[in-house]
């Protein structure tokens, strides 16, 4: 079959990069033209847009680049079009995808959406258009099944989190040899994850740098997001005695002691690598305001949280998130008394988010559905 994949973020391109290659177990004629990054074009196929050229954060961000925005979605419809797929594959990015799953409804397209919208944190009333557009959804978090079923009368597959799958097929780490090809010495890691877009890096180094010299013991190495350059770490960074290794965050979780955290993907794949961490957030005033008003009946942000319904690990947000707070979350999860009650929440986490084989199971299920 012809699959057309839409994924807007570096996590999207991850896992559609493994549906692709489940796919291809499934479906030997397998033809892929996509929307992602670099993982999926190593899988094969044609990649049409990139996604370094979509991503926008925040409300302020994409009131200023709305042209762009309209732009893009014009120009997928016809792409899509033009390719004339038998099957359309949206991964996460609403924004955009439930526009292109409405348009794709009208075309007669087979819809499928892997990784659901957060719908059950804002935006609630998309489920009539999920309902409309959407033939088949597949969920990654226990409680979102429940929630589409009991709450909105509307049939889901829960999946399990793809996240097991790519953490369980990591290649093991030799600690010598990274410490090595990294600069790095023998000091106790602590990993600086500050997002992936250049308006929130930006904003979570200037007080995750400011850890350094307090903790003198161990060495800040950051994670650099594979959608910015060097260059743009180095400007942030400037004189501060701090690391940065590319396109190798898995690998450095994997040797750290402890993490600092932006709110996202990346807290729930520090928890996996049992790493305890200090979830982070801090964005532009007016989108969180706007932000605050819009999410309801959420107690939380980080996915840690949120799946096992308690504060599993401390969250830092907007003013919360400052050079004080954070000095004193550090000292926590350092300290070894703490520790041992967050390695228990971390095994009830991967529990509750079920074993592996996602990718597998959704690819079989879209193939059977279409």
């Amino acid at each position: 079959m012809k699959y057309y994949i839409i994924a807007g973020e570096a996590s999207g391109d991850l896992h559609a990069s493994n549906l692709m290659k489940a796919l291809l177990e499934q479906d030997n004629r397998a033809e892929f033209r996509f929307w992602g990054g670099d993982l999926m074009q190593s899988v094969g196929g044609t990649l049409v847009k990139h996604y370094k050229e979509l991503a926008f954060m925040g409300f302020a961000e994409v009131i200023m680049n709305l042209r762009t925005i309209l732009g893009n979605i014009k120009f997928c419809k016809k792409d899509i079009l033009n390719y004339n797929p038998e099957v359309i594959i949206l991964v996460d990015y609403p924004g955009f995808n439930m526009r292109i799953a409405a348009f794709a409804k009208q075309k007669n397209i087979a819809t499928h959406y892997y990784i659901s919208p957060q719908i059950w944190a804002w935006k609630e009333n998309r489920i009539k258009k999920i309902k409309r557009d959407v033939d088949q959804m597949y969920v990654i978090l226990p409680f979102e099944k429940d929630f589409y079923e009991k709450k909105h009368d509307y049939h889901v597959h829960f999946v399990g989190h793809p996240l097991l799958d790519a953490i369980a097929d990591r290649e093991q780490v030799d600690s010598e040899q990274f410490r090595k090809e990294n600069n790095l010495n023998d000091k106790p890691i602590i990993a600086l994850l500050p997002g992936s877009r250049k308006q929130e890096i930006s904003k979570m180094l200037a007080v995750m740098l400011k850890m350094v010299y307090k903790f003198t013991d161990h060495q800040f190495v950051i994670a650099g997001a594979p959608s910015q350059d060097l260059f743009f770490y180095k400007q942030i960074i400037s004189k501060t005695n701090v690391a940065i290794v590319e396109n190798k965050t898995y690998e450095l979780l994997s040797l750290a002691n402890a993490a600092l955290v932006t709110s996202g993907t990346a807290t729930l794949e520090t928890a996996l690598f049992k790493v305890p961490e200090v979830v982070c957030y801090k964005g532009n005033a007016l989108s969180y305001q706007i932000g605050k008003r819009l999410v309801k009946n959420i107690k939380y942000i980080s996915l840690v949280n949120l799946i096992l319904d308690k504060e599993a690990v401390t969250e830092l947000i907007q003013d919360d998130f400052n050079e004080k707070r954070l000095e004193d979350e550090l000292f926590k999860i350092l300290d070894y008394k703490n520790r041992e009650k967050i390695f228990d929440d971390y095994y009830e986490l991967e529990q509750k988010l079920g074993g592996k084989g996602a990718s597998e199971t959704t690819a079989i299920l879209i193939i059977k559905n279409s």
